[in-house]
């Protein structure tokens, strides 16, 4: 293969969500068919990434995936990869990496990606490179006896900022009937047990109904198995008509928009995405310390770091920044934004990406 020629790359991932790994995959596959890349996206018919990807003219191929052993997933992949030879199959998350193997003596390079601490025993040690979204996951990765020389740190990127106007704005505010000068704080996530929601509403429920002279709001989006139990414990402790349960909402943009502030009150996050995303929109952000967050945020430089399942610690962090200057919020804010475009921006990550590709197989096909 010429140095020139740009290599195909097959992306797989056996998921039927659309959390964040999921929302990664189908940027990354838009991106890197926006710049020429021959690309193949293999996933779950119906899924929720078939149909984001449904009308964007991406080849698009799908197998079972299923959980258990799928001998006929594994057939197809090792026929698919016999066939489009030379080229790079990354693979996401556990399932579609242990269903991908790769037959002997083929010029492909398998990369499966981790968004996470994952058990890598019968699901990642097959793979020829990884890539960690996080300098967390790729040290644990190595830790774990993987090629340290074949463990890479590449991050997430996120969509495009939208633009909205002032009077869209003020619709969604009278939607909700939060007064004009109420603040809004606004959290996303899956309504989990380790997304540490139910510390967020025993934060929430330590805070007067006014701070320096204006009232709040809390938007949670999301939807899960503990959202009913959630609602329960809002009413219970008697702030049930200060939270607004949005549901899922895709994309959450005008959330973000309408902000004052960010909260992420994960008990456990290998990175968090809703922080890049808040940074997108030049939101303040407010966080426990998960491992994600620690590695994004530096502590009053372009965020607040907490501790995790501290409720008392966040809602002293959460009056202490409503009552802080706007022009301290706006700060954070634009800290925050900064390190996106230098870090984590889609012309960085994917340029890393490429860059990656390309090496990888000059190293097969013997080029260098």
């Amino acid at each position: 293969m010429a140095a020139t020629t740009p290599i195909a790359s097959l992306h797989v991932l056996g998921s039927r969500e659309f959390g964040g790994a999921d929302q990664f995959y189908v940027r990354l596959v838009l991106a890197l068919r926006e710049a020429g890349r021959p690309v193949t996206a293999v996933n779950r018919r119906g899924s929720p990434v078939a149909e984001a990807l449904s009308d964007s003219g991406i080849e698009q191929l799908h197998l079972p995936l299923a959980n258990q052993w799928d001998l006929w997933s594994v057939l197809r992949m090792r026929r698919l990869l016999k066939a489009r030879a030379p080229c790079v199959v990354q693979t996401y998350m556990g399932r579609a990496t242990r269903l991908t193997r790769v037959p002997a003596g083929l010029p492909v390079v398998h990369i499966a990606r981790l968004g996470g601490f994952y058990r890598i025993d019968g699901y990642y040690r097959h793979a020829d490179a990884w890539v960690g979204n996080t300098r967390a996951i790729a040290d644990y990765l190595v830790r774990e006896g993987l090629r340290a020389d074949r463990v890479f740190q590449i991050g997430n990127f996120v969509p495009e900022r939208r633009s909205f106007s002032p009077v869209e704005r003020g619709e969604r505010r009278r939607l909700l009937d939060i007064l004009d000068d109420a603040r809004v704080l606004f959290a996303l996530g899956r309504l989990i047990e380790k997304k540490g929601f139910q510390d967020l509403l025993e934060a929430l429920a330590r805070l007067p109904r006014e701070i320096s002279g204006r009232s709040w709001v809390m938007l949670i989006a999301g939807a899960g198995e503990e959202g009913q139990r959630l609602a329960r414990q809002a009413q219970a402790l008697g702030i049930a008509d200060r939270v607004h349960w949005l549901g899922w909402q895709d994309p959450p943009d005008p959330w973000y928009d309408l902000a004052d502030l960010m909260i992420v009150p994960s008990r456990h996050e290998p990175l968090g995405n809703v922080i890049l995303e808040a940074w997108n929109y030049r939101r303040p952000v407010l966080s426990t310390q998960s491992d994600g967050a620690m590695e994004l945020i530096r502590d009053g430089e372009n965020g607040v770091l907490v501790p995790c399942a501290a409720p008392a610690a966040l809602a002293a962090a959460i009056e202490r920044l409503l009552a802080s200057d706007e022009a301290v919020l706006a700060a954070l804010g634009e800290a925050g934004h900064r390190d996106l475009e230098a870090h984590h921006g889609k012309v960085v990550v994917l340029s890393a990406y490429l860059d990656l590709y390309d090496r990888l197989m000059r190293e097969r096909l013997g080029g260098g």
